[in-house]
């Protein structure tokens, strides 16, 4: 036998065991229902679209802020051990400190971030009406909402953020 056709060989003996193997491989884990990626898929588009029922005001959100926010962001979102909420010169440099009115582009991103990450201690912990709130007082403390403005589902997406246009934009379809 030719060492060509004995490497072949070697090859083919080694896929067959690798089948054999991975046949047995022990089951781990268990098949993902829809039910369990719907729990998940809380993705929010520039749009609304994904946004759940639910309203606030900032006044309530001032409520929730000083209750599970103030600890980490400070008085009116001006800076504690974590980031600076509010405020924030034009960006001109790419090390200009990033707040929401100066960098985000979308009031359903800054939805979308308190939903799934705060508080960061217990991350998806907030009611919808908690986040709304919440997004209603932080915008209103940017001066990008009147202070008796209410967020929802329809109203949220209509917000215009300071740097909408200082993006490219991804998806221009979902974009309102």
């Amino acid at each position: 036998m030719s060492m060509r056709n004995l490497f072949g060989l070697a090859v083919v003996l080694a896929l067959l065991s690798a089948t054999v193997v991975f046949a047995q491989a022990p089951n781990l884990g268990k098949p993902i229902s829809p039910a369990d990626i719907a729990g998940w898929d809380i993705n929010i588009l520039p749009d609304g679209s994904g946004l759940p029922p639910g309203s606030g005001t900032p006044a309530e959100g001032a409520r929730v802020y000083a209750a599970k926010c103030l600890a980490c962001h400070g008085p009116e979102g001006k800076g504690g051990p974590s980031a600076k909420l509010v405020g924030g010169e034009p960006i001109k440099t790419m090390d200009a400190e990033k707040t929401i009115a100066n960098f985000w582009p979308y009031a359903t991103t800054l939805y979308d971030y308190i939903r799934r990450a705060m508080p960061w201690q217990k991350p998806r912990s907030l009611t919808n009406e908690e986040v709304y709130a919440l997004t209603a007082y932080i915008l209103s403390l940017n001066k990008v909402i009147g202070e008796s403005d209410t967020m929802n589902a329809q109203t949220l997406p209509k917000v215009r953020m300071p740097n909408r246009d200082g993006f490219i934009v991804r998806f221009p379809e979902r974009t309102p």
